[in-house]
């Protein structure tokens, strides 16, 4: 099966005091670290191959990973000696990731339940990225009403507006991608770009799935329960 790296060397600013003395993916949600969550996550979807690119306190995740022996996964690590930003970490493993004909890239802080499978498929036949989307999250409750009678029909909390697609950090990608990504900088801000202009990068639509970015310290209580609600619950 295919090989995934995690982005895991973030320094997780909006999450402080949490996050100074342990890096961002190692903040714990539903009681266990994210990436604890993400490694069964891959598992459950076949991916057992996994490099993690961390920087920032990246010693207490080779600490809590460790070769991933005891997680029934096969770990390697690519450290960053400075912020290299997103495109620059996926350039800073290469060696891991060019002997394979595509491989995931995960940002470290999500939590997600979306078919890997479905990402992988489409990269091929001149298509060098392809990139998960979700619909966006509304951040506030919507209140419905009567254009006519002005009367209030329903309050929605926090919908989804499936007429706008975000990313989720999930991407597979050709090593092909190599040659668009820069040494230093974030590969939605250079490679994509790049790629969407040449038509070589595909959506991926997920509708209804879970995913929880975990930027703020409140995204760690929502986070929270949608594992409980909805990742927990399903396996008992």
């Amino acid at each position: 099966m295919i090989k995934a790296l995690i982005l895991a060397g973030g320094l997780g600013e909006r999450l402080r005091p949490h996050t100074e003395k342990i890096p961002k993916p190692l903040i714990e949600v539903a009681g266990r670290p994210i990436l604890f969550w993400q490694i069964d996550w891959l598992k459950d979807n076949g991916v057992k191959d996994i490099v993690l690119a961390v920087g920032y306190l990246g010693e207490k995740i080779e600490e809590a990973i460790g070769d991933g022996e005891k997680f029934g996964i096969n770990v390697e690590y690519s450290y960053e000696k400075k912020k290299l930003g997103t495109g620059g970490a996926i350039k800073n493993a290469r060696r891991y990731l060019v002997n394979t004909d595509k491989f995931l890239v995960i940002n470290g802080d999500i939590i997600t339940n979306l078919n890997v499978r479905k990402v992988v498929e489409g990269v091929g036949d001149g298509i060098i990225g392809t990139i998960a989307l979700v619909p966006l999250p509304s951040p506030y409750g919507i209140v419905e009403f009567d254009d006519k009678t002005s009367l209030i029909k329903r309050f929605v909390e926090k919908p989804l507006i499936r007429d706008y697609w975000i990313n989720a950090g999930v991407y597979c990608l050709s090593p092909k991608v190599i040659d668009y990504l820069p040494e230093v900088g974030d590969i939605e801000k250079t490679a994509f770009p790049r790629l969407a202009e040449e038509r070589k990068l595909k959506a991926v639509r997920f509708e209804d799935v879970v995913w929880k970015s975990v930027d703020t310290h409140k995204d760690i209580k929502q986070a929270t329960q949608l594992i409980e609600e909805h990742i927990i619950k399903k396996k008992r």
